[in-house]
């Protein structure tokens, strides 16, 4: 396994097993869909991400809170754009529907 390959296996694990499952049922399926087709700074952005609170990234991707400025942008937008597909989220600060 390559170092590359390594990585794209740590960041999905952890994505599933963050320990706050409405998280893990969204960063989850999101990472197994997406890492491996993000660049080194894409990855890096998605690793700093995931070593966050689990509340308070769940209430970013949510819109719940007001999400701080290095994770705001293209990414966080596909995040969202993600959870809006997979879940069918009714507005800033809506439920989960599943």
């Amino acid at each position: 396994m390559t170092t590359d390959e390594a990585r794209l296996k740590k960041l999905k694990l952890r994505a599933w097993r963050r320990g706050f499952k409405e998280a893990d049922l969204i960063l989850g399926p999101f990472a197994d869909k997406h890492v491996s087709t993000f660049g080194e700074a894409e990855l890096d952005w998605f690793e700093r991400l995931l070593e966050q609170p689990d509340q308070d990234v769940y209430a970013w991707i949510l819109e719940r809170q007001e999400t701080p400025a290095e994770f705001q942008g293209p990414l966080m937008s596909l995040l969202r754009a993600f959870r809006d597909e997979a879940y069918k989220v009714s507005g800033p600060g809506g439920s989960l529907h599943g």
